[in-house]
Parts: structure tokens; sequence; C-alpha cells
């Protein structure tokens, strides 16, 4: 809950938080997510816009594997959102904004996950990158739109001269990277639109070396569905052509409408055919009556 003064009087803004840890079920995870609780090192970043669910999807990463593993893990949040009762192995929470101050503390606590809210600033991603380096897992979000977007602000915080240095190091140490979108469904409610972004040699040598023509990460995201990996404008076709969400809800969410529509251009001429067809029936309906 934040309450503020504007205007002369008071708002509040206020966030529904469920007090049970969703399952994957629950959110209908991908499969390829369930991965992320085998990993024992490296960096596992959820992005996305506010309100995106993404606190939800690491709490659930977090809670199988808090019943799978006996890991030591712990969170560095503001403010805790969800409270993980302890499983297999100590659950560690701690309410503060994420700092390079409190993860240096963390790391003095033996953790084997590491949980940070938001990678705010450049120190703190600095030391998450320390950290996953000397074998710890770390998990945070972001607040950016998709996986390109991701490795452009985390590199972008640096200065020039630190960049290269950097893409070296992320690509040695990212796992995975989702990126999440809520979309409104026909039927009502919100669904999920997932993109994943897996490290294999050749998504690590895009994050090095960075993108050029015919090697950026959308393209290796297309070319990797055999991997687990996905792109938002695969999905949103998808849920499109099944019916979930309408058509110009799809293109107002999609990263490139243009291509999706062209993508998409048989779905049109299905519609374009349909519509035709009920106005011709209609009309003799009408003659008819």
């Amino acid at each position: 809950m934040n309450i503020f003064k504007q205007r002369g009087g008071c708002a509040i803004v206020m966030r529904v938080i469920p007090d049970k840890i969703p399952g994957f079920d629950d959110l209908k995870l991908l499969a390829a997510l369930q991965e992320t609780v085998d990993l024992r090192n490296g960096i596992v970043l959820v992005t996305g816009p506010t309100g995106s669910r993404k606190s939800s999807t690491l709490a659930a990463i977090l809670d199988k594997m808090n019943a799978e593993k006996a890991y030591h893990i712990l969170t560095i949040e503001d403010p805790i959102e969800f409270l993980h009762r302890h499983k297999k192995r100590r659950f560690t929470s701690a309410s503060c904004i994420p700092t390079p101050q409190a993860l240096r503390a963390a790391l003095r606590q033996a953790p084997k996950v590491i949980l940070v809210g938001e990678m705010r600033d450049r120190e703190t991603i600095e030391i998450a990158l320390e950290a996953s380096e000397t074998g710890h897992l770390v998990m945070s979000t972001l607040h950016t739109i998709d996986a390109s977007k991701t490795i452009e602000r985390i590199v972008g915080v640096f200065p020039l001269s630190d960049q290269q240095a950097i893409r070296t190091r992320l690509a040695k140490s990212f796992r995975f990277i989702a990126s999440q979108r809520l979309l409104p469904k026909k039927t009502g409610g919100r669904i999920a639109a997932v993109e994943i972004l897996k490290s294999t040699m050749r998504t690590r040598e895009y994050v090095e070396k960075g993108e050029g023509e015919g090697k950026t990460l959308l393209d290796a995201m297309r070319d990797g569905a055999t991997e687990g990996m996905q792109h938002f404008d695969s999905e949103i076709e998808r849920m499109i052509r099944t019916g979930v969400v309408r058509f110009e809800t799809g293109m107002s969410y999609a990263t490139n409408a243009g291509n999706l529509r062209l993508e998409m251009a048989d779905y049109l001429d299905e519609r374009r055919i349909a519509a035709s067809s009920a106005t011709a029936r209609g009309t003799e309906i009408e003659i008819e009556r």
C-alpha cells in the first residue's frame, strides 16, 4: 500500500498479494522455468512492467526449491511480499532496500540462493554478478520489457570503458531471463505471455559480442523452441489463434505489431471471409422476412 497527497487530497494505491504462495500449476508457469529449481549458480532474472507478477513467479520458483532442495535461501526485499516457511532447510527474509551493503552482508550468512527484490543500481548489479561467479544462485527482477532490453539495461549502467568486461561476465553468469506481460483475456481476467531466454552457446555469444544483423537474441529465441525458449510475439500469436485474447488486444501488446500482423495474414483473411459470410447470411434472412 502507498498513501500520498495530491491535488489537495489523499490518494491510496493498493496491490492485493495472496497470503498463500502460488505454485507452478496455479500460475500455469512453463515447464522450462522448472529447470531454474535445479540450477546451482548463476543469475536468473524475471523482468516486466510493474504488476506483471514478477514477484509471484519468483515466489513459486523459490517455494518449489524450498520444498525440494536443502538450501539456505536468503531474500532481500523492500517490502517482503511472500512469507516463506522453513521446509527442507532454512529460509531467511530481510526487509530492506536491496543495496550493495545489504548484498555484502547477505554473502556473510552463507546462503546458497539469494533473491534480490530488484537490481536498482550499478553497485548492486556488480555485487550480484560477483555472487553468481562465486557459486551462488542469484535471482532478481528488472523493469524491462524483454530479454534484449534487459541486457542493454544491465550493460548500460556501467561506463563505456567497462561495458565489454560486463558483457563477458554476464554472458558467463546468466542462466535464464524470463520476461512477462499480462494480457486481458476475452472471457475476463488476465493471462501471462512469457518470453524465455536461456543460456546456450549461441545466446552467450550474442550477449558477449553484442547483437548484429541476423545475430540477435530474438533470432536465437525464435530458433530455440526445442531448448525451451520462446519470444513474446509467437506466444501472443498462439493466444490470438486459440481465441484466448482478441486480435486487437494482442497487437497492442506485441513487440513488433507490424511483423506479427504479416505473420497472421491468413488469420485476418479468414476473419474477413467469416465476416462477409455472416453479413451475407444476415442479408438473406432479411430478404426472407
